[in-house]
This record gives structure tokens, sequence and C-alpha cells, in this order.
């Protein structure tokens, strides 16, 4: 009895112990999001969103549509998720290789204030060369982040300082515009390029 009773209070340690750990992890290390609005996003064909992409080409939805697509929402100014995202971006793609071309890549500023056309061309070029800035309007940014069910609020700093808390995944789409999945923050290479050749495989049944 002894002895079991010893078992059943180290199970419970253990899991504790791992409650704990996930959630500081939550609090420290993982990504300082607001939780999503919605479960899924909209097939690309349903979202009417109208943007400018770093060269200043009018964009929107229905340009990524007939390619398989990877899309990511984030800032400039961010200090860690969204560099930390687009070099990990950045490295599934050199690990497809010839295969990264058939993908469109888009980063979608939810910092529109700052974020101007200028401002993302010179960001993304420290970054794979598919990758997309886009940006535009408060009011059309807004309504792309409800396309794609995507949460973002400005927090107030000293003075006239802010940052952005935003949701930190990686949508990706199949060539027909449908949802397929999402890659989290922090999720290892080895589980995110196979969620990417899946879009990438997955006929749509809209094709």
């Amino acid at each position: 009895m002894r002895r079991r009773h010893i078992l059943r209070y180290g199970s419970a340690t253990v899991a504790l112990t791992a409650l704990t750990l996930f959630a500081g992890w939550w609090q420290v290390d993982g990504p300082p999001t607001p939780s999503s609005p919605g479960p899924f996003p909209l097939p690309l064909a349903e979202m009417t969103f109208k943007l400018v992409d770093h060269e200043g080409q009018s964009v929107g939805p229905q340009s990524l549509v007939g390619r398989p697509t990877m899309v990511f929402f984030g800032f400039t100014y961010c200090p860690d998720v969204c560099p930390t995202t687009l070099s990990d971006i950045t490295s599934w793609l050199d690990a497809l290789g010839e295969v990264a071309a058939q993908l469109n890549v888009i980063f979608i500023t939810v910092d529109p204030a700052r974020d101007t056309v200028e401002v993302l061309s010179q960001y993304i070029k420290y970054f794979h060369a598919q990758i997309r800035g886009w940006t535009g309007s408060a009011a059309e940014i807004s309504r792309a982040a409800r396309d794609f069910r995507v949460s973002y609020e400005k927090v107030s700093r000293d003075g006239d300082a802010y940052t952005m808390n935003h949701t930190a995944s990686v949508f990706l789409f199949d060539a027909g515009g449908r949802y397929i999945s999402n890659i989290d923050y922090h999720e290892s290479r080895e589980f995110a390029v196979p969620k990417i050749l899946r879009a990438i495989d997955t006929q749509s049944d809209a094709s």
C-alpha cells in the first residue's frame, strides 16, 4: 500500500511539474497573442480585402488562388516572434529546394501605420526571396485579419511607443485556395516541412 501511495504521489508530481513548465513556456517563450476570433480561415476565394505588396502593386486573396500559399501576420518592429518565424520560414523554404518556387509566401503586417511599402521592401530583404510583404489601410488590414481569423491589438508603452500582439500561426492553403492547416509558433522543421508539402500536393476540390 505504501509503495502504491508513493507511486501515485510521484505520478501526480510529474504531471504537475509538466503542467507548470508548459504554462511557463506559454507565458515566457510562447507567442504573446490574443485568441483567434474563429476556428478556421475562409477559403481564399471568399476573402475580399485589397492591399499592396512591398513593390507597390495592388494585391488581394484572388491573386493567390492557383498556387499553394503560406501566410503569416506580423510587423517589422516586432522584437522576436516575427523575425524568428520569418527565419523559420526561410529555413523551411531552403529545405524544400526548387519545390519552394511553387508557393506564394505572404507576410501581412498588422501595423500599417509604420509598415509602409518602403519599410516592408527593406525588411523582407533579410529573409528568403520568395517572401512577399503586404500592407495597406488600417481598414483593409482589419478585413484581412477577419478573413484569416487572426487577432491583433495595439499595446501602448512609455510615451508614444507601442507594440502589437497578434496571432503567430502560419496558415497553409492549397492551390485552390482551401485552408489545409497551420504551423504553430515554435513548431520544428521536421513537422513544418511535411505540412507545407501536404499543401503543395493536396488536390483541391475546386481544381
